[in-house]
C-alpha cells in the first residue's frame, strides 16, 4: 500500500479545498437561481445559509476527515468501529461517483465553447440561433462526448498525480487565474452603459420577495456549492497535519467560494441588464444568454472566451476533487494505487457520463419517474439523486455523528488542536450541528421528494 500523501503548504490545501467549492454551482447555477429567485433576495438568504449551516457541516467533515487521517469510509469506520456508520462514507462515494459523470458533460460543454467562442462561430447571431447551438450541442451523439472524455482525460491525469504535484500545483495555477478573469469581467460588464439595472437586481433586496421556494433553493445551493456531503472535504481534511487551523481554514474556504459565486453574479447581470436581456433564464443563462451578451459588447469574443476558460477552470478544481474522493476510497481500503484507482475508476466515470450525454439526445426517450418531479432522463436522475438526496443525507448524517455519535466534545477538541486554541464560538457551533443544521437540511431533502416547497 503506498504512503497516505499530505498537503505540502497550507495555501495548497486552501486553494485545493477553495477549488472544490468553487465549480459550476458558482460560475453556472448561482447566477442562474439568483436570477430566477428575485435576485438581492436569493442572495441574502444565501449568505445566511452558506455561513450558519454550510460552515457548520464543513468544520463537521474536517474535524472528522482530520481525526481519522482516511478516506470517507474509513474514517467512520475508525471513529466508530463496528457500527453501520461507515454507510455514510459510502453515500458520500457513490455521490461523488454520480455527480462527477454528469458535471464532466458539463464540463466538456464549457470547454465546446470556449472554442466555438474563439473560433467566432458565435459571433453575430440572435438569442434564437444561440439557443439553438446550445440544444444542436447537448443532443448531438459524439460532439459533447468528445468534449467530455477531453475534460475527463485532463481531470483523471491531474489526480494520477497526487495530492503535492497534481491537485495543489495546479489548484495553485487555476484558483488565481479564476478570480483574476471573475475581475476583468467584472470591470467590463460594469463600464457597459445600463449596468445599474443590473447592480439593482442583484445587489438591493425586494424581501417581499422571499418565500418558501427561494429559501430551499437558497440553502439547496449552499450545500451543492460548498461540496458538502459527499465526503470531499472530510477527504481533503484527511490530509492535514494536526498543526492546521481547521477553524480558520473553513472559515476561508467558505469565504472564497462565496466571494466566487457573489462575483460571478457581479460580471453576469450588470452585462445582461445592459445588453436588454433577461435574468431568469434558468441553465441556460450561461451558455444561451451570456453569448447573447458578449455578442453585443465591444470586444465581446475576448471576454466570452475568458469567461468560457473561468467556467473551464472552475469545473476542472471541482472534478478534480470529486474523483480524489472515489480515488481515496480505493487507495485507503482496497490497498490500489493511486495511478490505477485514479485511471480505472475514472474510466468507469466517464463511460457513465457517456450515458448521460446520450439521455439528452438519441436516448432521451427513456426516463425514469421520481418523486416530486416529472419523469426524468439519465443526466437529470443522477443530477437529482446526488444532489437532492445523497448530498443533504450525507451531510445530515455527518452531523448526527459529530454531534451524538462520535459527540461534540471530540469534535471540539480536533477544531481547537485538542484545546491549545481558543473557540469562543463552539458553544454555538455545537447548537448548530446538533439542532439547527439536521432540521434545515431535512427541509431540503423533503424539498428535493417535491414534500415541502
Amino acid at each position: 500500500m503506498e504512503k497516505r500523501e499530505n498537503w505540502g503548504s497550507r495555501i495548497g490545501f486552501i486553494f485545493a479545498a477553495a477549488g472544490s467549492a468553487i465549480g459550476l454551482g458558482n460560475i453556472w447555477k448561482f447566477p442562474y437561481l439568483a436570477g430566477d429567485s428575485g435576485g438581492a433576495a436569493f442572495v441574502f438568504v444565501y449568505l445566511l445559509a452558506v455561513f450558519f449551516i454550510g460552515l457548520t457541516v464543513m468544520l463537521a467533515e474536517f474535524a472528522i476527515g482530520r481525526a481519522a487521517g482516511l478516506d470517507a469510509i474509513g474514517s467512520f469506520k475508525k471513529l466508530a468501529p463496528g457500527s453501520f456508520w461507515w454507510i455514510t462514507g459510502a453515500m458520500g462515494v457513490l455521490a461523488a461517483f454520480m455527480i462527477l459523470s454528469f458535471y464532466g458533460v458539463v464540463g466538456g460543454w464549457s470547454l465546446a465553447y470556449f472554442v466555438k467562442t474563439v473560433s467566432g462561430s458565435l459571433s453575430g447571431l440572435s438569442v434564437e440561433q444561440y439557443t439553438n447551438i446550445f440544444e444542436s450541442l447537448i443532443v448531438a451523439p459524439m460532439e459533447p462526448i468528445m468534449w467530455q472524455l477531453l475534460f475527463m482525460g485532463l481531470t483523471i491525469g491531474i489526480v494520477v498525480f497526487g495530492i503535492q504535484t497534481g491537485i495543489e500545483k495546479w489548484s495553485k495555477i487555476l484558483m488565481p487565474a479564476i478570480f483574476i478573469i471573475l475581475l476583468i469581467l467584472i470591470v467590463r460588464g460594469l463600464t457597459l452603459e445600463g449596468a445599474g439595472a443590473g447592480l439593482s437586481f442583484y445587489l438591493k433586496p425586494d424581501f417581499s420577495k422571499i418565500n418558501g421556494r427561494v429559501i430551499l433553493a437558497a440553502l439547496g445551493q449552499a450545500f451543492f456549492s460548498l461540496s458538502l456531503g459527499m465526503g470531499t472535504m472530510l477527504t481533503y481534511g484527511s490530509y492535514l497535519s494536526k498543526k492546521e487551523n481547521l477553524q480558520t481554514s473553513a472559515l476561508t474556504v467558505v469565504t472564497l467560494d462565496t466571494l466566487a459565486a457573489i462575483l460571478a453574479g457581479l460580471a453576469i447581470f450588470p452585462a445582461v441588464f445592459a445588453t436588454g436581456l433577461a435574468p431568469d433564464q434558468g441553465p441556460g443563462l450561461v451558455f444561451v444568454i451570456l453569448p447573447a451578451v458578449f455578442n453585443k459588447m465591444p470586444l465581446g469574443l475576448l471576454f466570452g472566451a475568458a469567461f468560457f476558460v473561468l467556467l473551464a477552470f472552475a469545473a476542472l478544481t471541482s472534478a478534480i476533487s470529486i474523483l480524489e474522493c472515489v480515488v481515496a476510497y480505493l487507495k485507503d481500503q482496497l490497498g490500489w494505487s493511486r495511478k490505477s484507482a485514479s485511471i480505472i475508476m475514472g474510466g468507469i466515470i466517464t463511460a457513465v457520463g457517456v450515458v448521460c450525454s446520450l439521455s439528452l439526445g438519441i436516448w432521451s426517450g427513456y426516463t425514469v419517474p421520481f418523486p416530486g418531479h416529472d419523469p426524468l432522463v439519465f443526466f437529470d436522475l443522477m443530477d437529482v439523486i446526488s444532489s437532492k438526496v445523497l448530498l443533504p443525507m450525507g451531510g445530515l448524517l455527518m452531523c448526527i455523528f459529530a454531534g451524538y455519535v462520535w459527540k461534540v466534545e471530540n469534535a471540539n477538541k480536533e477544531l481547537t488542536n485538542g484545546g491549545t486554541l481558543s473557540a469562543k464560538w463552539l458553544p454555538l457551533w455545537n447548537i448548530l450541528v446538533k439542532y439547527v443544521a439536521p432540521i434545515v437540511i431535512i427541509l431540503v431533502l423533503l424539498n428535493g421528494f417535491g414534500v415541502v416547497g
